[in-house]
């Protein structure tokens, strides 16, 4: 499917300079685009591929100003990252198409409402007394149990499992082979050393416009809920345990984890791996570098933490600088006290 560099800046709300009636057919990045694709400049590190780009236009900030001269077509919209974005977003639903339709076989319980305009793959499960808004897909071999909500435009990627009470809400998407509301690590030592399981009677709550990727885990609730609140976004491989509460807009990357009853404030930006212990709380805007591990509670918003355990991170930078000079340090103390010993003698 072809369009134009105008029907394009139209979409983007932004402005051309040079030749509107070049024909777009692809997508690409700026150092790789040829002919008939566009492409974006956001990063100052990618400014050199503007000279030599193919590209039938590039995507740019309205204050972009240009070095050299260059040969390709600019679109200038007020943020060329977000702008991008929004173009992707319409290509993917050109390449991925509008799926409707009940494929079988697949299951639905009784009492089970469907919206309309929803897709249920093959050899998915809807359990029953659950509800499911309008425009939602649920694609093949996913599980979707008892007395669930899951609010519009939503999608449940294949091999996803949502347990019984979990609340979805609308615009969301959960990436595949995600687990939702599985009980919680909840067990109690007994006097033989054994442990006695804890039953785990909550749920979990996802407010709307959050995205999980693959591979997530978000236990339910002993009791109560667990929560994500909206705008959250997961990478994959992150486990956020019972009773956790993450606050709107944060964001996850991969192989971080959360354990019980924390709660994590809102815009938060968590690096991969990434360990908080259970029981305290992270205050808003809080930064956590990769491989933290917060041990505290974080009331002051707006800090930036690293190291293990967390602390400030200038004072982990420091300490980390000082941590490389130690075999030298240690070199220089011993070669003192050599000479304090010929000293002596």
């Amino acid at each position: 499917m072809e369009f134009t560099v105008k029907q394009i800046a139209a979409m983007l709300n932004g402005k051309v300079e040079g030749d509107e009636s070049l024909k777009i057919n692809q997508l690409a990045k700026i150092e790789e685009a040829r002919a008939g694709q566009i492409s974006f400049l956001s990063n100052p590190k990618y400014e050199s591929y503007l000279y030599t780009t193919q590209a039938a236009a590039v995507i740019v900030g309205q204050d972009f100003d240009p070095k050299k001269d260059f040969s390709t077509t600019l679109i200038r919209v007020e943020n060329a990252y977000t702008a991008f974005t929004k173009l992707l977003e319409e290509y993917e639903k050109i390449l991925k198409g509008h799926k409707i339709g009940i494929e079988q076989p697949s299951y639905v319980g009784a009492s089970t409402q469907l919206g309309q305009n929803i897709y249920l793959g093959a050899f998915a499960y809807v359990g029953s007394n659950t509800h499911i808004g309008n425009d939602v897909k649920i694609y093949p071999q996913a599980y979707v149990g008892d007395n669930v909500q899951i609010g519009d435009n939503t999608i449940i990627h294949p091999g996803v499992r949502i347990y019984n009470n979990t609340i979805i809400g609308k615009n969301c998407v959960i990436f595949a082979n995600s687990v939702v509301g599985g009980d919680g690590f909840g067990f109690a030592p007994q006097p033989d050393g054994s442990y006695r399981t804890i039953p785990q009677l909550g749920n979990v709550i996802i407010e709307d416009n959050v995205n999980i990727g693959s591979n997530v885990t978000i236990d339910c609730a002993t009791m109560g809920s667990t929560i994500i609140r909206e705008g959250v976004k997961l990478d994959n491989l992150i486990q956020v345990a019972h009773n956790v509460e993450i606050g709107k807009n944060t964001v996850m990357a991969a192989q971080s984890g959360i354990a019980g009853s924390t709660k994590v404030g809102e815009n938060c930006v968590v690096g991969g791996q990434v360990a908080i212990i259970g029981h305290i709380t992270v205050a808003d805007r809080t930064q956590m570098g990769g491989q933290s591990g917060v041990n505290r509670s974080v009331k002051e918003p707006g800090k930036a933490l690293n190291g293990t355990p967390a602390m400030d991170m200038k004072d982990s930078l420091r300490s980390l600088a000082m941590f490389r000079k130690l075999p030298e340090m240690d070199k220089k103390l011993k070669e003192l006290e050599t000479r304090l010993n010929e000293l002596d003698d």
